[in-house]
């Protein structure tokens, strides 16, 4: 299975729908990062995706987005591929 890591704050609805997707695929381990309690990694995060928003999720090296990206990829049948590399 592959490492999943998410950018997320403690109150983020599409956090919560994003973690209950990826537990509903298999994932039984995410690594976050809460950005709300380190606020330097808001700043990684930012650089790394280019984006401002939580949550952002990466299955191993791959960024694979938000909420609705990763939704999209479930829905075209290329996230379970992505996690079982």
């Amino acid at each position: 299975m592959s490492k999943v890591l998410m950018y997320s704050t403690a109150i983020c609805p599409y956090c919560i729908r994003a973690e209950q997707l990826l537990k509903q695929r298999g994932v039984t381990e995410i690594e976050k990062v809460r950005i709300d309690l380190e606020p330097a990694r808001r700043d990684e995060m930012m650089s790394r995706t280019g984006r401002r928003t939580v949550p952002q999720i990466y299955i191993d090296d791959t960024h694979v987005g938000g909420y609705d990206d990763l939704a999209a990829l479930d829905h075209a049948g290329q996230l379970l591929p992505l996690l079982a590399r």
